[in-house]
């Protein structure tokens, strides 16, 4: 900050200082260009506190080191959980030259508390004689994680490999905002606008409305776009009679971040391979991913590729004979030319509705946004006592953003969940979940104020938005996150809600996707949109009966994503050139060449705009295995809401956050370890 600049006060400015309803900002008063100043106050104010520790002469205690270290740099909290929601949500030119800027601060910001040589010899001398503390379980974890951090980031090597260290973290930071805003470029430059008549030869009228939004909303009204948002870009090439068409789209949505230029994202990926690599040899790790996999329940990369190569193997053998069913419907349209990445989704279908009398359009009706979102609270309420009352007129990052109190069964407000559900321009693709405040004890407290960010098709106004299963699905596993975030009753910030090692943060949100397709929860919430009848037992014994069906292609859409990022990080140098590598490794796989990966290098945003799921894509499917074991336990109680097991869920998954290694609460909810026998059956490969 200038020394001509005001001083801010981070106690009563609105980004720091929240006074909204139900304890979240006054977004009303938030404005762009005050996030540079906040945040250049709010790290002074944070490394005051963190010097302030370090320097503390008086010997160190759980409460003036540890507890001290966890409960500085609240006002830092909340203006970054603010931006970074802001630069993935509802993004602008200013926000995201501020998130070039910030990115690396931030990094630098972090590497200076982890590598800080007095604040670590307290933090060590504690963890010394952890055992003679007296300490609770929760306790003595946080100190153990918080020990364990500082060594990972580099507390013990010396100053010039420190040094070198937080320039590699800064650089990393610098790349990751840049490989995401590529991304986004190419995702919001890019539309395929359509008009009347046979351009939209097949498309159900779901799909003509939301691309005739779209239209409209990129200033052509009275014409059609298919836009890459997975909302438009599936259906569509699953519907579209015109061949070309889906050609033209799907080409548009597999070069995302490798189509030359300023968004090429081929330098990126290869300066961050690099940087990963130089990271893991200077913190003693064979690879990248022996780093990033030291604190997983998977421990080493062979323990992945062990999950993921009978997988990989099943899959391949159950597309190659969709495959050849596919080629036969082609054949009998007169069409002789081989199935390709176009070609894949519109035959599934057509061969679906040959095996089981239905199509995905036929579904849609009965699967109203509104409708999914009672019933995914409906669940949680009758899983966890939880409820959930909409506040309107509550300003947030977007008018579209809804705010609702989480109450629990006293009446009491528990926290806050906002869901933001539409795409459009200024908001990256995919889904997730995230906290603008976690919940926790210690000290004052806090409690969670959770959101999701969806990205369906916004219908035409005075229209309902419907849903494919798909999406449905997307729906309740980020509810699924946002109910691990909410439940959570621990102590220690550092552990709180989704705060658990990768590969075990996906259970709660994949679990809770099992409930959607609880006949009993279809019977109630899917209605239909224009007759208000429940969808008939026939199609959800059909729905039902097919949810395996292109398990095939599903899983080697998935499953060649997790192999490409583990043979990227499990290697100890990076590649010459990221995107030949991605092709050798999908040959040596023998990977079909009518299915490209899920998740293709240039635009695999899990992985390289940030460092959430390096080397860590695979964490779904090894969640899965646990997910689809859980489910099975409450199925053979006979009552999917058998409440004494729920009451152990929510105790010991829900509820827990990292306070425990995960496999002991696992183990303390199902009395046991899974196979993955339960996954391989759920995904239909067996």
């Amino acid at each position: 900050m200038s020394d001509n600049r005001p001083a801010i006060d981070l106690s009563t400015n609105p980004l720091t200082h929240w006074t909204g309803p139900l304890g979240l900002p006054d977004f009303s008063k938030l404005s762009d260009d005050a996030f540079g100043p906040v945040f250049e106050s709010a790290l002074a104010a944070h490394q005051a506190e963190i010097d302030a520790i370090a320097a503390n002469a008086e010997a160190p205690t759980i409460d003036n080191t540890l507890a001290a270290l966890e409960l500085s740099g609240q006002p830092l909290d909340h203006v970054s959980s603010i931006f970074w929601c802001r630069a993935g949500a509802h993004t602008n030119d200013e926000i995201q030259a501020m998130e070039r800027e910030i990115a690396p601060k931030m990094a630098k910001h972090g590497s200076a508390i982890s590598m800080n040589a007095a604040l670590f010899a307290r933090i060590d001398a504690l963890y010394q004689k952890r055992e003679t503390l007296g300490l609770n379980a929760e306790t003595l974890r946080v100190l153990e994680q918080s020990w364990k951090g500082f060594v990972r980031s580099g507390a013990r090597l010396n100053d010039a490999d420190k040094k070198r260290l937080s320039t590699i973290n800064e650089e990393l930071a610098s790349l990751g905002a840049k490989f995401g805003q590529n991304v986004l470029a190419d995702e919001k430059d890019w539309a395929l606008f359509l008009d009347d008549g046979d351009d939209l030869a097949g498309l159900p009228e779901f799909l003509r409305n939301a691309m005739a939004e779209a239209a409209e909303l990129r200033g052509q009204k009275g014409r059609y776009a298919v836009t890459l948002s997975r909302s438009i870009y599936e259906p569509f090439t699953t519907f579209s009679e015109r061949r070309d068409l889906r050609e033209k789209a799907f080409r548009g949505f597999a070069m995302r971040g490798e189509n030359g230029g300023a968004t090429d994202n081929r330098d990126v990926v290869k300066q961050t391979l690099s940087l990963r690599a130089e990271k893991a040899k200077l913190l003693g790790y064979e690879s990248y991913a022996a780093l990033k996999l030291d604190d997983t329940m998977a421990k080493t990369a062979d323990a992945v590729f062990g999950l993921l190569d009978p997988v990989w193997d099943k899959a391949r053998e159950k597309a190659a004979e969709d495959q050849v069913e596919l080629q036969r419907l082609a054949a009998a349209e007169g069409q002789n030319h081989q199935i390709a990445g176009w070609d894949w989704r519109h035959y599934a279908e057509k061969l679906r509705a040959e095996r089981f009398a239905f199509d995905e359009a036929a579904l849609k009706p009965y699967l109203q946004l509104e409708r999914v979102i009672d019933a995914c609270f409906d669940v949680a309420t009758r899983l966890f006592g939880i409820s959930f009352e909409e506040k309107k007129g509550i300003a947030t990052w977007h008018p579209d953003a809804r705010v609702f109190a989480v109450k629990n069964p006293d009446g009491s407000v528990r926290g806050t969940f906002i869901a933001d559900y539409f795409a459009r321009p200024s908001k990256r693709s995919g889904a997730w979940m995230s906290a603008l405040q976690s919940g926790y004890k210690l000290g004052a407290g806090a409690k969670p104020v959770i959101y999701n960010i969806m990205n369906f098709a916004k219908p035409p106004a005075g229209e309902p938005a419907l849903l494919s299963v798909d999406e449905a699905k997307t729906l309740f596993h980020e509810f699924g996150h946002a109910l691990h975030g909410t439940l959570t009753e621990v102590t220690w910030p550092s552990v709180s809600g989704t705060s658990v090692s990768r590969d075990f943060v996906e259970l709660p949100s994949q679990l809770y996707e099992h409930w959607l397709t609880v006949p009993e929860v279809l019977a109630k919430h899917a209605l239909h949109y224009k007759t208000g009848e429940p969808m008939p037992k026939e199609l959800i014994d059909k729905m039902l009966a097919a949810r395996t069906f292109n398990a095939g292609f599903a899983t080697v859409e998935f499953a060649s994503s997790a192999l490409v990022d583990m043979a990227y990080h499990s290697r100890p140098d990076a590649p010459e050139d990221p995107y030949r590598f991605e092709s050798e490794t999908l040959k040596k796989l023998e990977m079909p060449e009518a299915i490209i990966m899920r998740h293709r290098t240039p635009h695999f945003l899990h992985v390289f705009s940030g460092d959430g799921y390096s080397a860590g894509y695979y964490s779904y499917l090894w969640s899965e295995v646990l997910d689809a074991d859980a489910f099975k336990a409450f199925e053979e109680t006979g009552n999917v809401f058998n409440s004494a097991l729920a009451a152990k869920l929510k105790k010991h998954i829900y509820s827990a956050g990292g306070s425990a290694d995960p496999e002991k609460l696992y183990v303390a909810f199902r009395g046991k370890m899974p196979s993955p026998d339960a996954m391989m059956e759920k995904r239909g490969l067996v």
